[in-house]
């Protein structure tokens, strides 16, 4: 696993356009640093419930607020940061070897998750001891 660490996190900004119908974001090309292979997407998560809990050995990910907001604990192992996601046209680009934890859903909230890989159980680390000893802690 890639000895990545809370400084390779990133905020990224999906193009908007702008119109008085409406604005439209687009996410297409250069805007990820990886083709999208898996789509996906959280909704209707009780105010007090957490999702995520887990790391990729691979897998990246980027997650979109598309609708109200949540936030996002990332853990290298040493290091936690939280971020707030409230923006639709903001992305969080979350590289391998990062724990992440979603908490903090807003009414009506949808997290939308675009990753560089298919769902393989084999990519996920769900047990924290395991997420440390792999990052050598």
């Amino acid at each position: 696993m890639h000895h990545t660490t809370i400084n390779d996190i990133q905020l990224i900004s999906i193009p908007k356009i702008h119109d008085p119908r409406g604005n439209l974001s687009v996410i297409e090309g250069s805007v990820l640093p990886y083709a999208i292979e898996r789509v996906y997407y959280l909704y209707d998560v009780p105010s007090d419930a957490a999702r995520g809990g887990h790391a990729h050995k691979e897998q990246l990910e980027c997650l979109v607020a598309l609708s109200g907001s949540f936030s996002v604990l990332l853990d290298d192992g040493s290091a936690q940061k939280t971020v707030v996601l409230n923006k639709p046209n903001q992305g969080l680009l979350i590289p391998t070897g990062m724990w992440r934890s979603l908490d903090d859903f807003s009414s009506g909230a949808v997290c939308l998750v675009l990753s560089s890989g298919r769902f393989d159980e084999a990519d996920y680390i769900r047990d924290y001891a395991d997420f440390l000893a792999v990052k050598g802690r």
